[in-house]
């Protein structure tokens, strides 16, 4: 073979070569994937077969997760272990006071849902369930996980019932956490209140992999809003305050034994403070402390007079009288408090370590006055688990 006949033959080795190294560093990152699961889905089988005994031997339920993983890269939770899962990661939500009822969440599995059409649907179908004529029930809805080459459907809304915030230069009106998602909601093609108002509710908006985002309204009766006003104080109806019912957040994803689902909306029921204290009380939210302590009749140009905590008690007041006269379900701080003490003794005679973030467990309101003011607490992450997804940005979400 001539020099000549060599050197054509050197683009086909390369490309042998090429062709020969990819499929081997493939095969690689897929076996370290498969790995990687299988260590989490054995953990996670082991942890749900140790604390329900009935579901019967762990041992042959590991040798199909292993098959399932082995020969597809991904396995199918059953539906005791997906509502084990959903439960424990309320359980290990180390952010959230009301887990003493953990056991009570109840599963919706729609995990053979992926079309943004079947999701706003089934959305719609939580909150009728969740709020049952204010009767609220802890539920979660699961859709489709992520599986190799085929991630699972998104929602894009913080929560599934949220009001509009419409920026004008530095002045907003409605919610100022939520103006990215009403530009998003414009931008899709949501026209928005007519007038503007302070409470528009936002529309569901969905991500399905391979399609642009899709918006949908709430119908009326899927939403139910209490008009905030105060045993005491009749002027307080004048300022028009409200609030929804039902909190389904739906902008976090459930991650359970390797397997992750990115729609998995889920709701309680609320506590005063979040309402009173931050949602209408926050300065970068409604921040409706200033009007309330002028009706009060107290300056505000002095913080010697606590002007703040005395507007933020009777705002707190008012929420919590609202919904009980709405006969929606609402707790005050001081009885959470108590309930989650409860909760760690619970978990602590269990054998349990239960994971706690003080900032977020100590309410925003009589700090000192609850019972876990006082104490120190371990937060640590531990799966099963919900977990945020990226704060969203307009970037690629433009309509097409």
């Amino acid at each position: 073979m001539g020099i000549s006949q060599e050197r054509s033959l050197l683009p086909d080795l390369r490309w042998q070569l090429t062709t020969a190294v990819r499929p081997r560093r493939q095969v690689i990152g897929e076996r370290a994937s498969r790995l990687a699961i299988l260590d989490e889905a054995e953990r996670f089988i082991a942890l749900c077969y140790a604390e329900h005994p009935g579901l019967g031997p762990v041992s042959e339920r590991l040798r199909q997760v292993r098959a399932e993983i082995e020969a597809l890269g991904t396995y199918r939770h059953t539906t005791a272990e997906l509502t084990f899962a959903a439960r424990v990661a309320w359980r290990n939500s180390s952010r959230c006071i009301g887990r003493l009822y953990w056991r009570s969440l109840r599963v919706r599995d729609r995990r053979d849902i992926r079309t943004s059409d079947e999701i706003a649907a089934e959305a719609v179908t939580h909150l009728r369930e969740a709020s049952r004529d204010g009767r609220i029930r802890p539920l979660i809805t699961v859709f489709a996980p992520d599986a190799p080459g085929r991630p699972g459907p998104r929602i894009l809304s913080q929560q599934l019932v949220s009001y509009a915030g419409y920026q004008s230069g530095d002045k907003v009106t409605g919610d100022p956490q939520s103006t990215v998602h009403t530009r998003l909601a414009q931008r899709l093609g949501w026209p928005g209140g007519n007038p503007q108002g302070r409470f528009d509710v936002l529309p569901l908006i969905v991500a399905e992999p391979g399609r642009a985002p899709a918006w949908y309204p709430l119908p009326a009766d899927a939403v139910r809003q209490v008009p905030i006003t105060h045993p005491n104080h009749d002027w307080f109806a004048d300022l028009g305050l409200r609030w929804y019912a039902v909190p389904v957040i739906s902008d976090m994803y459930l991650q359970a034994g390797g397997i992750r689902y990115p729609a998995a909306p889920f709701n309680g029921w609320y506590m005063c403070t979040e309402v009173g204290s931050r949602d209408l009380g926050d300065s970068g939210r409604y921040d409706q402390l200033p009007v309330i302590a002028e009706r009060l009749g107290l300056a505000a140009d002095n913080d010697l007079n606590l002007w703040k905590d005395r507007a933020l008690t009777e705002l707190n007041v008012a929420v919590l009288h609202s919904f009980r006269s709405a006969g929606v379900t609402i707790t005050d701080h001081h009885t959470e408090s108590a309930r989650f003490i409860k909760h760690l003794e619970t978990e602590e005679r269990q054998g349990r370590n239960c994971p706690a973030d003080w900032s977020w467990i100590v309410p925003p309101a009589a700090a000192s006055a609850t019972p876990v003011f006082h104490r120190y607490y371990e937060n640590f992450d531990q799966t099963p688990n919900f977990y945020r997804h990226p704060r969203l940005s307009l970037a690629g979400h433009e309509p097409g």
